[in-house]
């Protein structure tokens, strides 16, 4: 999959017969992401076109809310594996800056899809808005698609449980700690990744060793204490105890994600691992001194194995 940022970099020779395109934030690559992209990818193979994933970066809402962005569900690289996974051709993911906020939707469909990024047919989903003030509607994508021989297909929302798929259910699940909700709407648990690196080793004086994760984020969609698996370190995940806090019995300030790995003592700097929250334990707490912490932490471990052998596969 080529990343591609500038318009001016699209790669129009390649390009010239059509693209299919979708358009979204496409934080946590959900359900009904996964379902956008199958149709994507099914018009493509019908008609012998590349794909074409449009995004932006900051997403919109972080660019609104400058101050209390939304907790993001994927950082960038996650979101880049992601859409390679599923094969799409191409990433087009411009900066969201205040000439995009601007745009009136008829410049976006004329400028940016049809003579930018040669559409020929766009998936969106059936709450989609675009452009200037979210002015632009599927209505007006239907209307003047065929004068400039663009078809335009959308998939209605993914209902779960009763409650529609969408990125800001799941951060309310993940938030609520209702790790199982969280799941079923994206379609497999819930993960982070990143690359570890040199802490302050606090866990290994108190006889449990951590891996320390860069989450990369202004701020986590989940807090507290998990039962998580590892992977990235071996053919097999691994299982853990892990952290996501700021360790307030050392009067921590900034989030954290530390890991405790079971029955494994190798040195791991600078790997790239992905931890997959399994089941939340508890609440970040307080403690009045370190031996509180320490007895506590051996019954999250505890608590953690029989949870991930109830869960095995």
């Amino acid at each position: 999959m080529r990343l591609i940022r500038h318009i001016g970099d699209v790669p129009h020779a390649e390009i010239a017969s059509g693209t299919v395109v979708t358009i979204g934030a496409f934080d946590g690559l959900h359900l009904g992401h996964e379902q956008l992209l199958h149709e994507v990818r099914a018009i493509a193979d019908a008609h012998d076109l590349p794909t074409l994933v449009m995004s932006f970066e900051p997403t919109p809402r972080e660019f609104f809310a400058s101050e209390r962005p939304p907790a993001r569900l994927m950082r960038f690289r996650e979101k880049f594996d992601a859409l390679a996974a599923h094969g799409i051709d191409y990433f087009y993911c411009p900066r969201f800056n205040a000439a995009m906020r601007d745009i009136s939707a008829s410049d976006f469909i004329r400028r940016v899809l049809v003579h930018g990024l040669h559409t020929r047919h766009i998936v969106v989903g059936d709450d989609f808005h675009f452009a200037r003030n979210r002015e632009g509607r599927i209505d007006q994508l239907r209307a003047c698609g065929p004068a400039l021989g663009m078809q335009v297909a959308f998939v209605p929302s993914q209902v779960v449980n009763g409650i529609r798929v969408s990125s800001t259910a799941i951060r309310k699940a993940l938030w609520d700690g209702d790790l199982d909700t969280a799941s079923a709407l994206l379609g497999r648990h819930y993960s982070m990744s990143g690359t570890v690196v040199k802490g302050e080793k606090l866990g290994r004086t108190l006889g449990f060793p951590t891996a320390n994760v860069d989450t990369r984020r202004r701020q986590t969609a989940v807090t507290g204490i998990f039962a998580v698996r590892v992977h990235g370190l071996g053919e097999l995940p691994r299982g853990g105890v892990a952290s996501l806090g700021t360790r307030p019995t050392f009067d921590g300030t900034k989030p954290l994600l530390e890991v405790h790995l079971f029955d494994f003592d190798e040195d791991i700097y600078g790997r790239y691992i992905r931890i997959d929250f399994i089941a939340r334990l508890r609440n970040e707490i307080k403690y009045e001194n370190v031996s509180e912490l320490v007895a506590q932490m051996h019954k999250d471990a505890d608590n953690a194995k029989s949870i991930l052998a109830a869960k095995a596969g």
